[in-house]
C-alpha cells in the first residue's frame, strides 16, 4: 500500500467513523425533534444521509482536481 492509498483509506476510516457515531445518536435526537416538530425530524434525517454522500461527493471531486 502506497503513501497516497494509506492516506485515502484513513481518511475513508474517519468519515465512517464519525458518520457512525452520528448515525448512534441520530434516533434519540429525531426523537427529541420529533417531540418540537416531526417535519423537522424528518429533515434531520434527510441532511444526515445527504451529508454522508456529500463528503465523499467533495473529497472524489478534490481528488480529481488535484490529479490523484
Amino acid at each position: 500500500m502506497d503513501t497516497k492509498t494509506r492516506h485515502a483509506a484513513v481518511a475513508a476510516a474517519w468519515i465512517m467513523i464519525i458518520f457512525g457515531v452520528a448515525a448512534f445518536f441520530l434516533p434519540k435526537v429525531m426523537l427529541a425533534v420529533g417531540n418540537y416538530s416531526t417535519a423537522a425530524a424528518g429533515v434531520i434525517a434527510v441532511c444526515f444521509v445527504l451529508a454522508f454522500f456529500g463528503v465523499f461527493w467533495l473529497r472524489g471531486r478534490s481528488q480529481r482536481k488535484n490529479g490523484n
